[in-house]
């Protein structure tokens, strides 16, 4: 792999393979309310080779993105995949008629859906599952013992290498752990949203990813007085600094920030790289106060 920018905060070992910390989530690759095919089908295409050729080797992707578009697009764009790419892709939902995201997560269901993934990436074991859980609004405490021992039962036929869980709380990650291995949590996460505080550093403990999504605001990009403040002492933007954060936040943080524009990938790659300093992290975190 050709590496033309320096990537920012290092790397990870996730599973088996070790990661670049900074890593490409491609839901954004879909059309309109993540349904359809992209605008732009070359230019997203161009995205996910420019993602690699700059030395991301983590790539974040689930079978309902479309459905099932953006995982062709990574299989059109990447297949026969490098040694070291690690795609990581979600199961325990499906979209119905209005573009919604019911759960799907009976075994049945979750069956379909890996064959789906196995399937739209070309591939005959999937790097990283997570199981989707909760909805559009968050975690929901609720028993996840039948839909995750489905997924390990899938790992120990070799269709599923690593298992992680998302959208999840404190309560459910200790409750996977207690059925099989997990290496990442993927929830919700930012400079503004802070949770999950004590379940990061928990899991840095031990060894164990935490990959924020909607690490700049999802839908409502972070607005903060503290941040812009920040960022124009800097000479960067605000989600740079943002994104920043996240990797001094901890080293087990592992960013999955989307576009569907090359310059807007540059950018978020090199902005990262910023250095922040104490007095800059002690004015970020009031944020989240």
């Amino acid at each position: 792999m050709t590496t033309t920018i320096e990537l920012p905060g290092g790397t990870w070992t996730l599973g088996d393979r070790t990661v670049s910390r900074f890593g490409y989530g491609a839901m954004q690759l879909a059309g309109p309310w993540v349904v359809g095919p992209p605008k732009d089908h070359d230019a997203a295409v161009t995205v996910l080779r420019q993602a690699v050729t700059s030395g991301i080797t983590h790539i974040d992707t689930a079978e309902t993105y479309g459905p099932r578009v953006v995982n062709e697009l990574i299989r059109e764009a990447l297949h026969p995949y490098a040694p070291e790419l690690f795609i990581a892709t979600k199961a325990g939902g499906r979209r119905d008629a209005k573009g919604g995201w019911p759960a799907a997560r009976k075994p049945d269901e979750l069956e379909t859906q890996i064959d789906d993934n196995l399937e739209t990436l070309g591939v005959e074991t999937l790097d990283l599952v997570h199981l989707r859980l909760g909805d559009a609004n968050g975690p929901i405490p609720e028993d996840i013992s039948e839909a995750f021992e489905t997924l390990a039962g899938l790992q120990q036929q070799g269709l599923i290498r690593h298992l992680g869980v998302s959208n999840a709380t404190a309560e459910q990650v200790a409750q996977a752990q207690s059925i099989a291995p997990i290496v990442s949590v993927q929830n919700m996460y930012n400079l503004a949203n802070r949770e999950d505080d004590t379940l990061v550093d928990r899991l840095a403990g031990e060894g164990v990813a935490y990959i924020p999504f909607f690490p700049l605001g999802g839908f409502s990009p972070l607005q903060s007085d503290a941040l812009s403040a920040v960022a124009a002492r800097l000479g960067a933007s605000s989600m740079s600094v943002a994104l920043a954060w996240l990797l001094r936040r901890s080293p087990n943080i592992l960013l999955i920030p989307g576009t569907s524009s090359v310059a807007h990938l540059h950018e978020n790659i090199a902005g990262t790289a910023l250095t922040l300093s104490d007095d800059d992290l002690t004015e970020l975190d009031q944020i989240a106060e």
